[in-house]
């Protein structure tokens, strides 16, 4: 007998860590073998929660899916994530859920230097065991940590091919990710920076120009047999390329830099949302660029709250 209960749209669902982001500027020319004096914050942090805040704040629709601490610290973490209006009905709350992560940045607002500490995230593959068909089912795509354990990653894979959902992958960690490249052959789109894509293809691609880096990361994709791949360039911009050799390449927004931390999440999260709602890869990477140089300007981990039809993005 059909279920005729209906469900709610999941919108972009994001699979992913939380982390808190301890992070310590100076109040003058940063030096790294002396004592820094400044300021310290907390922030909320971790990419899959940046990205899902982030597409939040484009007035979409979004459900996250993650494990949080059971302390009032967690229950922190979960109460803004509703307030701005994510779904976070897939959070488990658990002893040690969540992350940190050490940063220390120097008076041009650039990293100088982190430490990081993951948690155990085995318990989101029994969310999905135990919910993902009807998370899946009721998304328009699907975001994931790429360098999750195998199993979930495996998991989220295998139930976006069953119910066909676009799936695009975001990396914390690429050392780990590149461990699994099977598995990357399934993501419609993978999301990363120059130096991430570096490790990916075990090449240096630091000085090399865009136009001879699109040739070669065409080249890397198609022995690869990955489909596409955005690549974030910094302040030279941002390019994608396809399997069929189709590539394009987007100008960076200039602004001045507060903190870098995050704008390649909000990056991820815009380019994935015009991807999902009909955008072309140039038209998702200038919304991803807009997004990235707003959390640049700040000292935020996450963009601001956008109008919805700042981006022209029609949600299903």
């Amino acid at each position: 007998m059909k279920n005729n209960v209906i469900q709610k749209k999941n919108g972009i669902v994001v699979v992913g860590a939380i982390f808190v982001d301890i992070k310590g500027f100076p109040q003058d020319i940063y030096v790294p073998d002396g004592r820094n004096a400044g300021y310290i914050e907390y922030i909320h942090g971790g990419v899959a929660r940046n990205v899902v805040e982030d597409i939040a704040n484009l007035g979409l629709n979004s459900t996250f899916v993650s494990i949080v601490d059971n302390t009032a610290l967690g229950e922190d973490v979960k109460q803004r994530l509703q307030n701005r209006n994510v779904n976070t009905d897939y959070m488990k709350s658990i002893e040690n859920g969540m992350g940190t992560w050490l940063a220390v940045f120097d008076h041009n607002g650039e990293l100088a230097g982190s430490i990081s500490h993951r948690p155990n995230l085995m318990p989101i593959y029994s969310i999905l065991e135990e919910n993902g068909d009807a998370i899946i089912e009721n998304s328009d795509s699907v975001v994931a940590e790429i360098d999750m354990d195998e199993e979930i990653v495996e998991k989220v894979v295998y139930l976006c091919q069953k119910h066909n959902k676009k799936l695009f992958g975001v990396v914390s960690n690429m050392n780990i990710a590149i461990e699994r490249k099977d598995l990357l052959k399934q993501f419609d789109c993978l999301i990363c920076n120059q130096l991430e894509s570096s490790i990916l293809f075990s090449r240096d691609f630091k000085e090399i120009s865009a136009e001879e880096l699109s040739h070669t990361l065409i080249d890397e994709l198609q022995q690869s047999e990955f489909n596409s791949l955005i690549v974030t360039l910094g302040e030279a911009g941002s390019l994608y390329v396809k399997n069929n050799g189709e590539s394009g390449f987007c100008q960076a927004r200039q602004i001045e830099v507060k903190d870098t931390t995050g704008a390649g999440d909000a990056f991820c999260a815009g380019a994935s949302a015009g991807l999902t709602y009909g955008k072309s890869m140039l038209e998702a990477m200038k919304i991803g660029s807009h997004l990235a140089s707003s959390v640049i300007a700040s000292c935020e981990n996450v963009c601001p709250c956008f109008s919805q039809d700042k981006f022209d993005i029609v949600k299903k």
